[in-house]
């Protein structure tokens, strides 16, 4: 497995995502139609109702929103709904989620993409969310100035786990795969990252997956996006040119 500290990226994409918008929209759904709509909607999504978190390998963590609109449909047929009566209840219950209430940074972003920045690494945003409240997110936050480019579901581009977001957003950085780092909490993101042929496939233990669902995707295991506050292309670059320089020298001693 790769160290974290010996790729030097030129760039680094980034995944976002909210889970508490499921509970929103099925609160909407219940008071609209009078039936109980959070442990059938929670279900069919991939949230767990009981602890607040996103699932793994539930439709949530990386399904595009007009995918989730269409599930929430046949969510309220099964109900015993006609599909006229459902999709209207749909259209009127649904919302975009609201960035600033439902995420929930696990560091100061705009302290992290900055320094980011200042080591010349582009920023980029992978998501299998939309557009709207992805740019939402990345205006509530102040971090606008560091964002170079956003492959977001409603962009008409094959989401995750395909390689289409990531080498798109490549073409728009004008940057190799190979140079650049992908982060994220799930398998689709790491899958994406690996089939785009991204130079770093980094998971994320803080979000909705655990080291068992992401080891076999990853090259690098982190706790929390905090611990890039420590990572430096330039750290890395003189950690290749060490490892050079001593096997040049003596095999047995970079081993």
């Amino acid at each position: 497995m790769k160290r974290l500290n010996h790729f030097k990226a030129k760039a680094i994409i980034f995944d976002a995502m909210w889970g508490g918008w499921t509970l929103i929209l099925a609160q909407r759904l219940t008071a609209l139609s009078g039936i109980e709509m959070r442990p059938a909607l929670c279900e069919a999504m991939g949230y767990d109702l009981e602890k607040r978190k996103v699932l793994s390998n539930g439709k949530l963590a990386a399904t595009p929103m007009f995918k989730l609109y269409d599930l929430t449909v046949e969510v309220m047929t099964s109900k015993g709904l006609a599909r006229a009566a459902a999709e209207k209840l749909v259209e009127e219950a649904w919302v975009i989620p609201e960035p600033v209430e439902l995420a929930k940074p696990f560091t100061d972003l705009r302290q992290l993409f900055g320094k980011l920045h200042k080591e010349g690494i582009q920023i980029a945003i992978a998501t299998a969310d939309d557009r709207a409240p992805t740019q939402a997110l990345i205006e509530a936050f102040d971090l606008e100035e560091f964002i170079f480019s956003m492959a977001c579901a409603d962009d008409g581009i094959p989401s995750k786990p395909a390689p289409d977001m990531v080498l798109t957003l490549c073409r728009r950085m004008n940057i190799d795969p190979a140079k650049v780092m992908v982060v994220g909490d799930t398998a689709s993101d790491l899958k994406m990252a690996r089939a785009a042929g991204a130079g770093l496939a980094v998971g994320v233990l803080s979000g909705v997956s655990n080291a068992g669902e992401l080891a076999q995707y990853a090259d690098v295991l982190i706790e929390s996006v905090e611990e890039l506050l420590f990572y430096s292309p330039h750290h890395a670059s003189v950690s290749a040119e060490a490892g050079n320089l001593l096997s040049g020298l003596n095999p047995e001693i970079a081993a």
